[in-house]
């Protein structure tokens, strides 16, 4: 097979992001305190690297590729970080 996923691939990465979905919408129902956001922003990184690996075809990639695509999940990670930081500061005072 070229680099194209089969059928059954996509399906199987299909049903995964599909029980994420359900895990989301559970997760939102169940209150953790703090925790909400952080478990909401984890579920929803794990659904956005399974879409860029399979969909944007990233696993095909050379390094380079993979550098140019880290960067900006690392900045992602430092907005969010600096994000959570002014929340939490918020809630506790």
């Amino acid at each position: 097979m070229d680099n194209h996923a089969s059928y059954k691939s996509l399906i199987n990465i299909w049903l995964f992001l599909i029980f994420l979905t359900v895990v989301t919408v559970g997760a939102a129902q169940i209150d953790f305190g703090a925790l909400n956001v952080l478990i909401a922003i984890f579920i929803a990184s794990i659904k956005a690297g399974v879409v860029a690996y399979h969909f944007m075809h990233l696993k095909h990639e050379d390094g380079l590729t993979w550098i140019y695509a880290s960067y900006p999940i690392f900045l992602l990670f430092l907005l969010i970080s600096f994000t959570l930081t002014d929340m939490f500061s918020r809630v506790i005072n």
